[in-house]
């Protein structure tokens, strides 16, 4: 739904509404709302988010920050003019940019006579169990003290390159391992348009219902090039990923953080898609990395698609790579399109003797630890909700 439409729907009353009355909530705000390329660290925004965030604190809600600009806040100390290209300059700047930027929420939230605390998490962190639980613990621990969490990708010891939009993506799983009731995610765009701002044209879009509403909209590349990575793509994936694991969210910029803390009509909400998810399955749908490939023929798709059924043996014609029971695999249709993702029950050596076999006839043939299913409906997402 378009700003251009009148009245609101139901959908989009309920979404602010939520979002008003969240008793717990994340906020992410990006490194363009916080820094430039050439000043560093732009106190004034910082101070007037970070007023607002401890306002809404002292009137009762609970508030969790996912902030960006590390890096960027990094290179004006260090006298660099553009942001880095190789990884060992962007971990230094990051070390020098972070102490900056949780000394200046520092300053800011001791003015409201409150104690911040640094989370520091990569998206890799959060995939596993462990690490997740550890997090989990550690922020919720943290709120019962009365502390503020302060989460930022952990950019200074990342040991694969610094991806685009990591934040972005641990501010929707910070929300889902907090089991916080609303997300924020600020930038410098006011909204999610219909095509970039600017183009003759462009809509801000109000309400996003579920995924079939993005199909035909123009969402990337619409952030502050130069020093945010995460593009509006990250950000709508973000959203989304929120939505999907019930947490209704709400894209707008920086300076409109107040009227989203209170559900104002400004920028766009995300409506929530789906009650809270597993954590594993939706580790599973948006973060996991698959080791291979099950292909299937057209009446296993039309089962899985039409049915929401499991995947059975009968209907498996082929696999790619190697990959053990348990382990994240891509679910594939006869031309190779992606039909879903899901954990598998068993190895790439044991099913290929059991292609075009009933359950039936795999018990009876290898006995009754192999009558089961492929993949369990409950261990699959469809390819509508993966990224």
């Amino acid at each position: 739904m378009t700003s251009s439409d009148t009245q609101p729907m139901p959908e989009l009353s309920e979404a602010r509404e939520i979002v008003a009355e969240a008793k717990r909530v994340v906020v992410k705000i990006g490194s363009s709302s916080l820094t430039s390329v050439e000043g560093g660290l732009n106190r004034e925004n910082l101070e007037r988010v970070t007023n607002v965030l401890a306002r809404h604190r002292a009137a009762g809600h609970e508030v969790i920050l996912v902030s960006s600009g590390a890096v960027a806040a990094g290179l004006e100390p260090m006298g660099l003019t553009e942001r880095p290209d190789d990884l060992a300059t962007k971990q230094a700047a990051a070390a020098v940019g972070q102490s900056l930027v949780m000394a200046a929420y520092t300053d800011v939230l001791a003015e409201h006579g409150v104690v911040p605390a640094q989370v520091l998490l990569t998206a890799e962190d959060l995939m596993r169990r462990t690490s997740y639980r550890n997090a989990q613990r550690t922020i919720e621990r943290l709120l019962a003290l009365g502390c503020f969490p302060i989460v930022n990708e952990n950019d200074a010891v990342a040991t694969s390159e610094v991806r685009f939009g990591d934040n972005d993506r641990i501010a929707a799983l910070v929300a889902h391992l907090a089991h916080a009731d609303a997300l924020i995610l600020l930038s410098d765009v006011a909204a999610l348009y219909t095509a970039p701002p600017g183009t003759p044209g462009a809509e801000a879009v109000d309400f996003v219902a579920d995924q079939g509403d993005l199909e035909d909209l123009g969402i990337g590349g619409t952030g502050a090039a130069g020093v945010g990575s995460g593009g509006m793509q990250t950000k709508v994936q973000a959203a989304t990923m929120a939505a999907d694991s019930g947490i209704p969210t709400v894209l707008t910029s920086a300076p409109n953080v107040e009227a989203a803390l209170h559900g104002d009509e400004i920028g766009t909400y995300f409506g929530v898609t789906h009650k809270r998810r597993q954590k594993r399955i939706l580790w599973l749908g948006h973060l996991a990395r698959t080791v291979g490939k099950v292909r299937v023929d057209a009446g296993a798709v039309k089962a899985l698609e039409g049915r929401g059924t499991s995947l059975l043996a009968v209907g498996v014609t082929d696999v790619e790579g190697e990959f053990e029971a348990g382990d994240p695999v891509d679910v594939v249709g006869p031309r190779g399109d992606l039909v879903g993702r899901g954990f598998v029950n068993f190895s790439s050596e044991e099913l290929p003797m059991m292609f075009g076999l009933t359950t039936e006839e795999l018990g009876e043939r290898y006995g009754q630890d192999y009558r089961k299913e492929v993949i369990h409906r409950n261990d699959l997402m469809l390819s509508d909700a993966v990224f």
